[in-house]
């Protein structure tokens, strides 16, 4: 009887005391503060299931800006991209393409050689770096990454594609009747 008196003579207690029972009743089919993740009937996978990598945000705009023809931004984003996530090898061959792009042979060199020591020699480095050499004018050496390529891969479309790029450059290259780049002497004779 000392409860029922206590709660006579002081009704705030009560309350308190019912208030509480109520909250442990709600919160015994609570599992936490956040719902308990459904399962994605798709992917069979819950949400805390979903890995994250940092670099997917960088990378995804270092391609978009790279396809944009913004090759600096570009290069900012994947280098972002290689800081947050070293063994990215996406990352390391767009830093490497976006330097191409912009002239900087000798870092793209650098960023090629970073993908080539997680990837090794494979077609896609193979083709960028292909493509790198052709751009700086280094056809000979081009065309050695590209065959390199087609030993992997020999159905390559993308190998093949370069392949072709690189056999009609050679053709447009106009010179003189004594080898020399026309420009500097005169080819109209």
């Amino acid at each position: 009887m000392q409860i029922s008196s206590a709660l006579a003579s002081k009704p705030w207690v009560g309350l308190i005391l019912v208030i509480s029972l109520a909250l442990l009743a709600v919160g015994c089919d609570q599992t936490g503060l956040t719902p308990t993740p459904v399962p994605n009937p798709v992917e069979g996978q819950t949400p805390g299931d979903v890995k994250y990598y940092p670099s997917d945000q960088p990378v995804r705009l270092g391609i978009q800006r790279f396809y944009e023809g913004n090759f600096g931004l570009a290069q900012r984003y994947f280098q972002d991209a290689v800081e947050k996530s070293p063994n990215d090898v996406t990352a390391w061959i767009g830093l490497a393409a976006s330097y191409d792009r912009l002239g900087r042979f000798d870092l793209a060199d650098q960023a090629y050689e970073a993908a080539a020591r997680l990837e090794g020699p494979s077609v896609r480095l193979l083709n960028n770096e292909g493509y790198s050499f052709m751009l700086r004018g280094d056809l000979k050496t081009a065309r050695a990454k590209f065959q390199a390529a087609l030993r992997l891969e020999p159905n390559n479309k993308t190998t093949l594609n370069n392949i072709k790029l690189l056999d009609d450059s050679t053709k447009f290259i106009e010179r003189s009747a004594n080898g020399e780049p026309c420009g500097s002497v005169d080819c109209s004779q």
